[in-house]
């Protein structure tokens, strides 16, 4: 028990936002910045897929068909998440202080 007590880190004295985005590795705009790369990579791969399957390679439809509407589902998330965002900016300047 003694034991377990003195392995114990010392506090941090950071504020806990702070050491959240310590914990987490990244901060916002980081996370944002990820998930616009993230909905990039699925549209090019996407359109990848579909020219394969033009230029008649061997690409099933099915998979084609499955890449694009998850890139069109990430691209609609993305926008609405921009909209979101756009319309609380709006509100908070909408606001008196």
């Amino acid at each position: 028990m003694i034991q377990a007590i003195t392995s114990l880190q010392p506090l941090q004295t950071a504020s806990p936002a702070a050491q959240l985005q310590q914990s987490q590795g990244t901060g916002f705009s980081e996370m944002l910045k990820q998930s616009i790369n993230q909905v990039n990579e699925m549209q090019v791969k996407s359109d990848g897929m579909t020219a394969a399957l033009a230029e008649g390679k061997n690409v099933q439809l099915q998979d084609v068909m499955i890449t694009a509407e998850k890139a069109s589902v990430a691209m609609l998330t993305a926008i609405e998440i921009r909209n979101k965002a756009v319309e609380a900016y709006q509100e908070a300047m909408r606001m008196q202080i």
